[in-house]
């Protein structure tokens, strides 16, 4: 009989070690499902991000329109983030992660669809075939120019198809539809996480999963940099039709290519999630649920639990959920972190959304150039600045005092390589008609009605013209017509311009004053600020990510442990209204003011900008977002105070509201529970 037991106590044993195995590997199993998912919302914010020069010149609308577009993924979000931050944490995470990844990839797909509906791009107001070669007009003295007037009939006509214009409606559904699908992924994720780490490890895997995350960044800066280089009607256009090349401001990628391979990949990523328990210790309870049944008996243990889930099934009300809210609003501290990082998201998400634009318009690059230098350069920094701060943070056991500490620090630090970048502006582009006069030999004080030059001023041109040549003498001409030039060879983006009368005036010596196709080149001082500019962009950059994971961590320590989901989903709430949403529009408005020249739609209104003002494009760009730096880091100084009064002599981990560490509680837990899961009602001494 003893034998019989010694085998049954044996078999329970082997038992009890495979479900502990099944636990854990439940978490790791969700820990890279949730990796993925990650790197799918990361890629496919990025892709919208490099996609948004694009779009403005595809749709031709100005930056604040496209601001807007780019704020429609933080509106879906804001519909349903506190809800489902709230009720979603209570309910099965895993699977309703599962659902937002799927609906988070229907929304890309969508977004790249009004690719499919539209007629082809035409980068100028002539159709799409080889008349448009009608547009590169030269100076016809004493003619008048079938091109500088513009038929009623054609006007109409043009009108007829400007529908099409009223497409990025459905970009803008599309990202909207995309934001409410990444909503459960970071409160349910991280909160789950938090919940069912081994105690002081946490940090470590937020700061993983954050470094992992950078991956869909660098996919995202490739697949854009290669698709950039790829016409938006790849496929259906003959190339060789085709005269402007990436270099013009009016050329537009491949940009829907991106959406498409992001939607793919967020549809995969939601498939682990539906087969993943509530939780990692969902087959001991089940077990504990048969054990039970089949001695008929319930100890008060037990007994205990179904009273704890009986009284959890009726916190999901809405009357729990404002109760939770009004413990998250009266917490001084959450509201005073939640105001001063959202003045800091302010200023990063409207920077980067038009970093891109920036580079263009500062130094001359191409979007596929800075792609590539953004993406496999400093990406990969910013991921071993994030897993390095996680690491930090555990290897420190840094308290929450010391938390706050070092984030601050690496603020101070990041804000002082931005301003840098004042240091680092080039001139403005040399442009006859806008930045200098049509004989290109002195600045204007305005860039609006500049009146036309002796050289030009017989030549009947179209003055609203955007068909940019660059003189032998480095200065840029508005078209070969303003250039004064008479003759022509080549054809398309091969052709060559002669005998350019404003080039002749300008005093540059030469014996056939010539112009080729597109804007001149930025000259090689700009150039070596550009790589200055992408070198300090790293340093800091990578000193800066050092603190993103120390922020993820503040956000849950400053409240109760079961209002942790809450607290990240009504952060990103506050997030997406007033930061991820506005950002984006009033940047964009700021950059609308420094344009130079605004091409002009079928209809005659006004489209997309094809170029800036450089001086006034940096001073706006970069002053508005160190401004926002700036009042940030203020009132971080604020909130470490608050921080070092409260948690100074105290336990760094204490409750907002005062409560109690239970030890007691914890060591229960762990004795009960075959895998080790953190209990609701404990802070851990460290992190």
């Amino acid at each position: 009989m003893d034998q019989f037991e010694h085998i049954n106590k044996t078999a329970e044993t082997d038992s009890s070690r495979k479900k502990k195995t099944r636990c854990c590997d439940g978490f790791k199993i969700f820990f890279a499902a949730l990796s993925f998912t990650y790197i799918c919302k990361t890629l496919g914010g990025v892709i919208m991000k490099t996609s948004i020069t694009q779009i403005e010149r595809r749709f031709d609308i100005s930056s604040s329109v496209a601001g807007l577009i780019d704020g429609g993924f933080e509106i879906g979000n804001l519909f349903v983030i506190v809800f489902v931050s709230y009720f979603g944490s209570k309910l099965h995470r895993p699977k309703i992660i599962g659902i937002g990844c799927a609906i988070m990839g229907v929304g890309s797909i969508m977004t790249a669809l009004p690719h499919f509906f539209m007629g082809y791009y035409r980068y100028s107001t002539e159709t799409h075939d080889n008349a448009s070669e009608n547009s590169l007009s030269t100076c016809l003295t004493g003619e008048t120019s079938s091109l500088t007037e513009t038929p009623t009939e054609i006007v109409g006509k043009g009108c007829e198809k400007q529908s099409e214009s009223y497409m990025w409606i459905y970009v803008l559904m599309g990202n909207m539809i995309r934001g409410i699908g990444e909503t459960p992924i970071a409160p349910l994720g991280i909160s789950y996480l938090d919940d069912f780490a081994k105690e002081g490890q946490s940090s470590v895997y937020l700061g993983s999963l954050n470094s992992l995350a950078v991956f869909g960044p660098i996919l995202a800066f490739t697949m854009a940099s290669v698709f950039a280089k790829m016409y938006v009607d790849v496929g259906f256009v003959d190339p060789s039709s085709i005269r402007i090349t990436p270099q013009d401001a009016r050329w537009v990628g491949a940009w829907w290519l991106g959406f498409l391979v992001s939607g793919l990949l967020s549809i995969i990523s939601s498939i682990p999630f539906f087969f993943l328990p509530k939780n990692p210790n969902e087959p001991q309870k089940k077990r504990r649920k048969v054990s039970t049944s089949l001695h008929g008996l319930k100890t008060d243990q037990e007994k205990k639990q179904t009273a704890n889930l009986t009284n959890h099934s009726q916190d999901i009300t809405l009357t729990g959920f404002l109760k939770s809210m009004k413990s998250l609003l009266t917490n001084r501290l959450y509201v005073l972190y939640a105001i001063f990082t959202l003045i800091n998201f302010s200023s990063i998400i409207g920077s980067f959304t038009y970093i891109f634009k920036y580079i263009e318009q500062q130094f001359g690059q191409t979007a596929s150039q800075a792609n590539v230098l953004l993406g496999l350069v400093a990406l990969p920094h910013i991921g071993a600045g994030l897993f390095l701060g996680g690491y930090l943070i555990r290897k420190l056991k840094l308290t929450i005092v010391g938390i706050v500490r070092f984030s601050l620090f690496t603020s101070c630090i990041g804000f002082i390589g931005y301003v840098l970048n004042f240091a680092l502006m080039c001139e403005n582009k040399s442009v006859a008609g806008l930045t200098l006069t049509h004989d290109g030999l002195n600045p204007v004080t305005s860039h609006t009605n500049v009146p036309l030059s002796y050289c030009n001023s017989d030549c009947n041109c179209d003055e609203s013209q955007w068909e940019p040549v660059c003189g032998e003498n480095g200065v840029t001409y508005l078209s070969p017509c303003l250039a004064g030039c008479t003759s022509r060879s080549g054809t398309g983006k091969f052709a060559v311009f002669y005998n350019c009368s404003c080039l002749e005036v300008s005093g540059f010596p030469s014996t056939n004053y010539s112009a080729r196709i597109g804007e001149c080149p930025r000259d090689d001082g700009c150039k070596r600020y550009y790589y200055i500019y992408i070198s300090v962009q790293i340093v800091f950059a990578f000193i800066s990510a050092l603190g993103s994971t120390a922020h993820t961590i503040i956000r849950m320590r400053i409240v109760k442990p079961d209002l942790k989901a809450l607290a990240v989903g009504f952060h990103s709430l506050v997030f997406r209204t007033l930061g991820g949403i506005l950002a984006p529009i009033y940047f964009g408005a700021m950059i609308d003011r420094t344009c130079l020249k605004w091409s002009t739609t079928s209809c005659g209104t006004r489209g997309a900008c094809r170029i800036y003002d450089t001086v006034s494009f940096g001073n706006y760009y970069l002053g508005l977002s160190a401004f926002l730096k700036f009042v940030g880091i203020a009132l971080s100084f604020l909130f470490f105070y608050l921080v070092k009064k409260k948690y100074g002599v105290k336990d760094g981990n204490a409750f907002e509201n005062g409560e109690k560490d239970t030890n007691e509680v914890n060591l229960e837990s762990s004795k009960n529970n075959e895998c080790f899961v953190p209990s609701a009602t404990v802070k851990e001494t460290h992190i």
